[in-house]
């Protein structure tokens, strides 16, 4: 049987970059495991920090190494490793903003090679966390409230910012979060408690993103649910988020031990009930394909699900919550990443019909 040749795209231009090289080391370990070993043959590709695309031969070292490559002074971008021709289906790990914002999935379709993962809608609208609210309010999703923001509104007149705290303050209070619209992994966000916290995490998020968005603080337990499948998606057991920080942030999100999943989560059956629907629901709203985890805040006082997110490329490290929650719903890792190639296949075939004639 002719092996699939598999294209694992890792890396890139974000500050998610080294972990994008944790997660795809992963894969690459479950492409190459016995159950998959005569399907597929594993070819790797590098993107350094500076957008320079590495041949096979260079990404197997990074995988190896683990550590990221320096970049070069005038990286020449647009020439592809002659490798990238060969590849039948791409399998793109690459997190955070020109990986999972669609930017990396309009150049995979523009190649008419089946890719994992969201296409171009799904992928923009998930990552965009001001996009993604508006299209889970128009879904009757319910959400914490928040306010969407600029770059400019926040740097362009200072007589003008006091008046947006001060919004800020009535109609969200304290605690509130300050995050970049378009970051992941927790990059750029923070926690307020007062108006001096409020100005300088304002500030931050707008060296970060020009767009910000602002939610209120809510008392609930964080709960996961993972999302597999294109057309007719299906949702993993839900999984429960606890730790000891004040948020969870980067350093807690990736560091051992600093977090503890609980899978199953300890919720009432109705809840959990509610949570998968709900996530599927976010799921197909986005039109999303392949892959998603979908975080939300419960609120056990009122009894109140609230959607938080949608992440339609999540990581796939040791301590990431995808594949653990699948893991603990009966699907191996190697075979939720064979899953995830045929899904691929499937949602990127050509129909064989012939188009239909028109008459003049």
């Amino acid at each position: 049987m002719t092996k699939l040749r598999v294209g694992l795209l890792f890396g890139g231009v974000s500050g998610e970059h080294e972990v994008s090289i944790v997660s795809a080391k992963a894969i690459a370990g479950a492409l190459s495991a016995e159950e998959n070993a005569s399907k597929y043959e594993l070819l790797p590709f590098y993107i350094k920090k500076d957008g320079s695309w590495q041949s096979p031969d260079i990404a197997r070292q990074v995988l190896a190494s683990g550590v990221a490559l320096s970049c070069e002074s005038k990286p020449k971008l647009w020439q592809f490793p002659a490798e990238a021709e060969t590849v039948d289906v791409w399998f793109p790990i690459l997190h955070g903003p020109n990986g999972e914002d669609g930017t990396i999935q309009g150049l995979l379709s523009l190649m008419q090679v089946p890719f994992v993962g969201s296409g171009v809608l799904g992928s923009a609208a998930g990552m965009d966390k001001i996009a993604m609210k508006s299209v889970f309010a128009q879904a009757g999703l319910p959400q914490v409230k928040y306010m969407a923001l600029t770059r400019e509104q926040i740097w362009s007149n200072p007589c003008v910012f006091p008046k947006l705290c001060d919004d800020i303050e009535q109609t969200l209070g304290y605690p509130c979060f300050v995050k970049p619209a378009n970051l992941g992994s927790s990059v750029g966000i923070a926690k307020v408690r007062s108006r001096s916290e409020l100005e300088a995490a304002l500030d931050s998020a707008a060296s970060y993103d020009r767009r910000i968005i602002v939610e209120a603080g809510v008392t609930a337990r964080e709960v996961e649910c993972a999302v597999l499948g294109n057309d007719s998606p299906k949702a993993s057991s839900v999984g429960e988020i606890t730790y000891e920080s004040d948020f969870y942030d980067y350093d807690t999100k990736y560091t051992s031990g600093k977090a503890d999943l609980l899978i199953p989560a300890p919720l009432p059956d109705a809840v959990i009930k509610q949570i998968k629907e709900q996530a599927i629901k976010a799921f197909t709203t986005l039109d999303c394909a392949g892959l998603a985890r979908v975080d939300f805040f419960y609120v056990e006082a009122t009894g109140e699900i609230l959607i938080n997110e949608i992440n339609t490329l999540p990581g796939f490290t040791a301590t990431s919550m995808y594949p653990q929650l699948w893991a603990s719903s009966g699907v191996s890792f190697p075979e939720l990443v064979d899953r995830l190639v045929q899904f691929a296949i499937k949602i990127n075939s050509v129909s064989e019909k012939s188009p239909v004639a028109l008459s003049t």
